[in-house]
């Protein structure tokens, strides 16, 4: 009888598993699906009532428009500069952090953790009007390193990856320093060939992060020479009537295969990469 009920019980909790789960794919594919609908709609089937989701007429000119209409192109190239010089610096600057902090002697170690820690908790807008004071004090107002240095915060990358550190074999590590490994030697020969997913998963983090930054680039931005993927896409809205939103999700729709791609290339290593510090740390 026992057996049974511990049997059922197994069953509802899978059910239920399943049910959540449909839930989650449905909340968010929902949103997704009605953008990719209405980049292929007309003006006129948008604000057409009834709302249908299928397009009554298939408009794929919607793309060549909404291309065509904004500086597309530039803003794409913006945003691969911002992206990858943002990602690059936070996971080079988070990697080595979280090596000195796991790995190396120094005064103050523990104060510096907490300092990171409580850097966590401090919303981005906190900080807006003090980096904008600095930034156009040193000229950079409308050019990339006034928009990439001062997003290339590492707290959360080096949380991350001292975690996973903190769970590396200790036996590894110390027979590499008995074998006389300096810091350099240890981190390049030993820590990271061991931390690859952990490494993949900052990386994609990093990257749709930054990829997806719109309030500092928008406000660094007086022109569309600098300006990233989602400043541009604002460009699209028509203030003085009625927005055709079918070139604007079709631009939309164009801005997302570059992080799609990325994730669904590396969603293993990702998913082992977040995981990976999970029982030690």
């Amino acid at each position: 009888m026992r057996e049974m009920d511990a049997v059922q019980q197994r069953r509802m909790a899978r059910a239920f598993g399943y049910v959540a789960m449909a839930l989650v794919i449905l909340l968010i594919s929902l949103p997704l699906v009605w953008v990719f609908f209405t980049a292929f709609k007309e003006k006129g089937d948008i604000y057409s009532r009834p709302t249908t989701w299928w397009p009554p007429r298939w408009n794929p000119s919607n793309f060549s428009e909404g291309t065509s209409r904004v500086p597309f192109w530039r803003a794409l190239r913006n945003s691969a500069i911002i992206t990858f010089s943002v990602a690059g610096a936070k996971f080079v600057l988070g990697t080595l952090a979280a090596f000195g902090l796991v790995f190396l002697r120094f005064p103050g170690k523990t104060f510096v953790f907490l300092t990171i820690i409580a850097a966590l908790m401090v919303p981005n807008q906190i900080t807006l009007i003090s980096n904008y004071v600095l930034v156009s004090e040193w000229n950079w107002r409308n050019t990339f390193p006034g928009i990439i240095v001062p997003l290339a915060g590492v707290a959360f990358g080096t949380f991350l990856m001292r975690n996973h550190f903190l769970s590396l074999p200790t036996e590894v590590i110390e027979a590499a320093r008995m074998d006389g490994a300096g810091p350099f030697r240890l981190l390049f020969r030993v820590v990271l060939p061991m931390s690859g997913p952990t490494m993949v998963a900052f990386g994609v983090i990093a990257v749709v992060d930054a990829w997806n930054e719109y309030v500092w680039p928008y406000v660094m931005s007086d022109g569309d020479e600098v300006a990233p993927i989602p400043i541009t896409l604002t460009y699209l809205q028509n203030n003085d009537g009625v927005t055709n939103w079918g070139p604007v999700m079709a631009v939309v729709l164009l801005a997302m295969i570059p992080m799609l791609v990325i994730f669904l290339v590396l969603q293993r290593n990702m998913i082992k990469g977040l995981t990976s510090g999970a029982v030690k740390g």
